[in-house]
């Protein structure tokens, strides 16, 4: 193997490690998103199961003038 090879499989290498750190860092990105998404889904389920005992017809003369 020549110092040019070598040269070149050394940039090869460095630019494999980087591709790999991008892709680590939007997987991560990915699982984050993925863990907020779940929370705003709880939060809105625990919402709309709060607003099921509520009356019918509770806010339907609502008057918002002003």
């Amino acid at each position: 193997m020549d110092v040019t090879s070598l040269a070149s499989a050394l940039i090869d290498a460095q630019a494999g490690q980087a591709q790999l750190a991008v892709a680590a860092k939007i997987l991560k990105m990915n699982a984050d998103q993925e863990a907020s998404v779940a929370k705003l889904l709880d939060a809105a389920q625990a919402n709309i199961s709060s607003l099921a005992n509520v009356a019918v017809g509770i806010g339907g003369n609502l008057d918002i003038s002003a």
